[in-house]
């Protein structure tokens, strides 16, 4: 599997606690380089990352696409080949990593995105005005693209060089729609893994911990995926 380089880019927003339980837990046999994009936190996020022996860039410009793009750009510059985005709250299960870019590896997908809804997940890990404003939106972008996905996760795998073509543009939590959209119709080869998802394990979530955040992060995935249903055209490197 270290064939190819691979990236896994962590961003946080004011996660020091959650990334001292997750970072000893990510195989180093698997990933050369670990990015943590600090989100401009005020906690000691940086300095836990870099203890873990993490690369840590800052991304001042608060937004989750924003760190997103600022991690993504990092990972081209060292040289992977393949990025993976994981959040960094303890909820992705790194046990779910080599699954996550095996089917990159094998060539059997462009685009790997893995499901926090199935049997493996452990209960309750996703509230319910998250599931279901999840599986609103997941089962639009299917019935839109003709695309099989339950869920639309942050746990996401993808070759550099397909992402680069993506032309990114959102830069808040519409980011992963934006992804999965632009995927489906540039007719990436996308695979959903079911992941052995778990509660956060520390704090609480800035997303679906409230109902606000719930309902800013589901107008902002909704609104992307209707700005680009109304596109005719996109147009890719």
């Amino acid at each position: 599997m270290m064939n190819e380089a691979i990236a896994l880019v962590i961003p946080a927003w004011n996660e020091a606690d959650a990334l001292k339980h997750l970072l000893p837990e990510i195989s180093r046999n698997l990933v050369r380089w670990i990015v943590v994009v600090d989100n401009n936190s005020t906690d000691a996020t940086a300095a836990v990352a870099r203890a873990a022996g993490a690369t840590v860039v800052l991304e001042e410009r608060r937004g989750y696409g924003q760190a997103c793009w600022r991690g993504f750009q990092t990972a081209r510059d060292l040289g992977a080949e393949i990025v993976v985005f994981m959040d960094g709250d303890g909820s992705d299960n790194p046990v779910d990593l080599p699954r996550m870019v095996e089917p990159i590896l094998s060539n059997q997908a462009d685009f790997v995105i893995g499901s926090r809804v199935g049997p493996q997940s452990e209960s309750g890990a996703v509230p319910p005005q998250a599931r279901l404003g999840n599986w609103l939106i997941s089962r639009s972008v299917s019935w839109l693209y003709g695309v099989s996905v339950h869920d639309i996760g942050s746990f996401r795998a993808v070759r550099i060089e397909k992402l680069e073509q993506l032309r990114m543009q959102e830069m808040t939590f519409g980011w992963p729609v934006e992804m999965l959209v632009k995927a489906a119709r540039a007719h990436f080869r996308i695979v959903e893994i079911d992941l052995h998802y778990r509660r956060r394990s520390h704090g609480q979530s800035k997303v679906a911990g409230t109902i606000t955040g719930s309902i800013r992060a589901a107008y902002a995935m909704l609104s992307t995926m209707a700005r680009y249903a109304r596109k005719k055209d996109l147009k890719y490197v």
